[in-house]
Parts: C-alpha cells; structure tokens; sequence
C-alpha cells in the first residue's frame, strides 16, 4: 500500500548481467587462491577512485587474506570511475602495468555502455593472473571471501 514510499533499491545491471559478474569471479577463483571481489556504487566519495578502492578493501578486511592475494575491482557507475585495487602479494607480481592495462581495457568497454561485460572481463584476466603466480592448491586453499558483487549506495 505504501510501497512508493520506500526507496527503490538501485539497480546498476540489466537482468543477468549481475549474475554474468559473480560466474566470472567464482570461475576465476577456480583456478588460484587468490581472491576476487567487485564494489559497485553510484558515486564515489574522493576525488581519486583509488583511493576510494583502497578505503573499501580494507573495510572489507581483504587485506587479511593468507596469501596478500587478493583484488578489489571498484566501480562508481553514476561518477564514471574506477579503479583496481590488489594487495601487496599480488601487486608486486604482476606488475604495474598489468594493473595499468586492466583499467584501460575496462573503460575501453564502459565507454561502449559494456559495464557487466567489462567488469566480467577484467576479473577473468585478474584470476588468470592470480592463477598463475597463486595456484589452486586442494590440500590448502578455501574460499576466504565472498564472491557476491558488494553493492554500495
């Protein structure tokens, strides 16, 4: 009866682009036991999307993994930012540039209104890359966190 009192939730993906998100993220995890997670807001409250990413990964305490392998894609989709932000583990071993290049190959697709397809993307190449200097090992690897998207306001 006074449902239009209530506030919409705010939904930043089109029906199954969310779920297209949270495959990419649990296929990459798959395959290393490092750690993925996606942060998506409507506005990002610092000037540099960075550190905004930085400030949610350690709210989300991904700093606690094992292994410092863990990756935050941040996203603030009405601001049009974004950035990736990876422990020390991981950022070291993979470079600069690769981190570099990630952002761009994502605003490449956002530029073409790809936002599921970007984000989906980028976390496959951030698993490949995990893959490859923190493989899966079965004896010792479990899910540390979550692969749900984190949405923000």
């Amino acid at each position: 009866m006074f449902d239009f009192l209530r506030k919409k939730k705010q939904q930043f993906f089109p029906d199954g682009e969310q779920e297209k998100i949270v495959a990419a993220i649990r296929e990459s995890e798959i395959k290393t036991s490092g750690e993925v997670r996606v942060f998506v807001e409507s506005k990002c409250r610092f000037v540099d999307p960075l550190d905004r990413a930085k400030e949610i990964f350690f709210n989300l305490e991904m700093d606690e993994t094992k292994q410092k392998n863990a990756v935050l894609v941040y996203v603030a989709m009405k601001d049009k930012q974004l950035a990736v932000f990876a422990d020390e583990g991981i950022y070291i071993k993979a470079g600069k540039d690769f981190w570099y290049h990630e952002v761009q190959k994502m605003l490449n697709q956002f530029n073409s209104s790809n936002y599921a397809e970007g984000i989906a993307n980028v976390v496959k190449e951030i698993g490949a890359a995990l893959a490859y200097h923190f493989p899966y090992d079965a004896a010792t690897d479990k899910n540390e966190l979550p692969d749900e998207i984190v949405f923000g306001k």
